[in-house]
């Protein structure tokens, strides 16, 4: 024999689900948040130095396997 569900515990239960879904979206909106500030680091000068020589360094060899090709 089933127990009919009374009315306060469905109160809890939805009170306890609404509470639970406003921590998951107050979690993923800092989450969020956090995200979009660490992606707005400044730039640091060493590593766009890095990426300068890099750049440099992938412009040289399409250079040579340029020559090597009409060669």
């Amino acid at each position: 024999m089933e127990r009919p569900e009374q009315p306060a515990e469905n109160n809890q239960l939805a009170r306890t689900l609404i509470w639970v879904g406003v921590a998951g979206i107050g979690a993923a909106v800092a989450f969020t948040v956090v995200r979009a500030l660490l992606a707005r680091r400044p730039a640091d000068p060493t590593s766009e130095r890095i990426q300068q020589l890099i750049d440099e360094a992938n412009h040289l060899l399409k250079t040579l396997d340029e020559q090597r090709n009409s060669a």
